[in-house]
């Protein structure tokens, strides 16, 4: 019986450290909640998705517009909010229902919205989102299973910025 648990104790000791190691650098599972991002992202009333948030791509700056992006909310601080990066950096964004609109999106910030506009609490609201903000980008939806897929990453044609920069924060 000893031996058993000796098994078991090494197991943990070197489990807890690996997994550990791998949400904080390379990703989760998390839930999202609401309707913001139908019809991608919890396409009905009914259903809610899961998906793979890739840390890595956030820490190593590979954000591109058109990718689905977790962020920590610039108005509540507790709360993370999902949403596709609109316009980068330099980029020059018409806006829906925000003060101004056309907005410059200014240095180390991006513009991010729900794809279900007029239901999504977002850059129209509160403007230009600093780039520190940004947690991981969602790249698979692993629940429920037969909504199992890659997230690509694509920008609606309605949505494209007026003017792209020709330089970004990430160098492409």
């Amino acid at each position: 019986m000893a031996i058993y648990l000796k098994k078991f104790a090494k197991s943990i000791l070197i489990g807890i450290p690996i997994g550990i190691t791998f949400f904080d650098c390379v990703g989760y599972v998390a839930r999202v909640d609401g309707i913001s991002m139908q019809p991608v992202l919890n396409p009905s009333q009914n259903q809610t998705d899961y998906v793979f948030l890739t840390k890595w791509a956030v820490k190593t700056n590979r954000i591109e517009r058109g990718d689905i992006v977790s962020l920590i909310s610039p108005k509540d601080p507790r709360q993370k909010i999902i949403k596709r990066v609109v316009g980068l950096e330099g980029d020059v964004v018409s806006t829906i229902g925000y003060k101004q609109e056309i907005v410059r999106v200014p240095e180390g910030h991006c513009w991010v919205e729900g794809d279900h506009t007029g239901h999504s609490f977002d850059s129209n609201s509160f403007g230009p989102v600093a780039m520190g903000l940004m947690t991981a980008r969602a790249s698979f939806i692993v629940w429920p299973p037969e909504r199992w897929r890659r997230l690509p990453s694509e920008l609606p044609r309605r949505r494209i910025p007026i003017q792209i920069a020709k330089t970004n924060y990430y160098g492409s």
